[in-house]
């Protein structure tokens, strides 16, 4: 955030619009289409963007500070991917309810060791061997909302915004020390709602025969080398100095990983890089077109808030538009306009003075990426996976209607009433 103040021209919010706008109604409408040409359509957006910016603004300094944002967080991103898809984890028997939960709150705690993504990948496909044959859609729903979202909200790598505050300044374990009662309260009401479902669905499954399919259930663990190199990774994110130091030691590790990690692991995992592909396209573009936006909203945050909005404006202003658009680039919207209230860029103020407003930056964004498929990067990824599966998973609007508004909506209505309606 230490970038100068840019007020780029209103015009140049549109492409931004445009990408998020296709990415969440090009595959509904057009899936083969967008499947064929979202590479082209997100990085020839991009380039609109970087051609005002460079050619338009002379804002080199501008854009080589975002630059170094997507690498940093496709190098962590992309690191955790690489090094979780060669951990395999079987798992053989009947899940009961007791045991689904005790799953899922597992992938919420790890999901701030090896982040959103990293657990999501990891964990998906045991989570769906182990509900077999009567896993469901709220299955799926629940993973996202516990292991890909919300259980991300402890540390600065739990999530990608989070990551991304951390990069603009806010220390490490503000995160962990601030957010913890949130995160008990989300995934404890979560965890109560699936564990509801899931003692009806369990009910009225099938039961196996006897003597077949009711051994108890046996977890091995394969590729568990890389668990040095999820450490190296962990290491990383503490270092600041040189220059890009962190991300070549990230990138590092997912070559030691991917190289030695036996082939055979990689293909109970199903393993590939087409998930971290697109998230790596479709993110190049959204950095490079949400300069505009966030430049904008910097410079003209203190005219539409007023000069003290207040922390549940912020929650569910964050929250609103990072489940209509990608909660990344809206937390840096919005630590963008909440600098823009105070005319400062000091990270140290914002704590300082704003510390609660802050606080419902990151949880708003945290919480509601759960809300849709394109809400947070892991979203989609886990959507993928259950395609794959044959698992029938609803449209975009369907995921809200059947997903978010009955389970996910009241629990952001509570944490709102409990830290943040003051």
């Amino acid at each position: 955030m230490s970038h100068e103040a840019i007020t780029p021209n209103p015009w140049m919010l549109l492409p931004f619009a445009l990408l998020l706008g296709m990415m969440a109604l090009a595959p509904l409408v057009a899936g083969h289409w967008w499947v064929r040409h979202y590479a082209k359509i997100s990085l020839g957006l991009g380039a609109i963007a970087l051609a005002y910016y460079l050619l338009g603004l002379h804002a080199s300094a501008r854009v080589a500070h975002m630059a170094h944002e997507y690498a940093s967080f496709i190098a962590l991103v992309g690191s955790l991917f690489v090094v979780s898809g060669g951990i395999h984890i079987n798992v053989k028997g009947r899940a009961t309810p007791l045991a689904n939960v005790a799953f899922l709150f597992a992938g919420a705690v790890v999901a701030n060791v090896l982040g959103t993504t990293g657990a999501a990948m990891l964990l998906i496909r045991p989570w769906i061997r182990m509900n077999q044959p009567r896993v469901t859609g709220y299955h799926i729903a629940f993973f996202i909302f516990l292991v890909a979202n919300v259980g991300g909200s402890l540390t600065s790598i739990g999530d990608p915004p989070l990551f991304l505050g951390y990069l603009q300044g806010v220390p490490f374990w503000w995160i962990a020390k601030n957010c913890w009662p949130m995160w008990v309260m989300g995934v404890g009401i979560l965890l109560a709602m699936f564990y509801a479902l899931d003692r009806i669905n369990f009910t009225r499954a099938p039961r196996p025969e006897p003597g077949r399919g009711s051994a108890p259930e046996t977890w091995q663990f394969n590729g568990l080398a890389n668990v040095f190199f999820l450490a190296v990774i962990l290491g990383a994110v503490f270092v600041t100095r040189p220059a890009g130091l962190r991300e070549a030691l990230m990138i590092g590790a997912a070559l030691g990983s991917y190289f030695t990690t036996k082939k055979s692991v990689h293909a109970a995992n199903d393993f590939n890089f087409h998930p971290i592909q697109e998230v790596a396209v479709l993110f190049a573009g959204i950095f490079a077109t949400m300069m505009p936006a966030l430049d904008f909203i910097g410079t003209h945050a203190g005219d539409w808030l007023g000069a003290n909005p207040g922390a549940g404006m912020f929650f569910w202003c964050t929250g609103i538009l990072s489940a209509a658009l990608d909660n990344a680039p809206t937390y840096l919207g919005f630590l963008s306009a909440l600098s823009g209230t105070m005319n400062s860029n000091d990270i140290g103020q914002l704590l300082e003075h704003h510390a609660l407003d802050l606080l419902a930056i990151s949880v708003g964004a945290v919480f509601f990426g759960a809300a849709t498929y394109i809400g947070n990067g892991p979203n989609f990824m886990v959507k993928a996976v259950a395609d794959q599966q044959k698992i029938p998973m609803p449209t975009f609007p369907g995921f809200m209607l059947k997903f978010t508004l009955p389970f996910l909506l009241p629990v952001l209505l509570v944490v709102w009433l409990v830290f943040f309606h003051r």
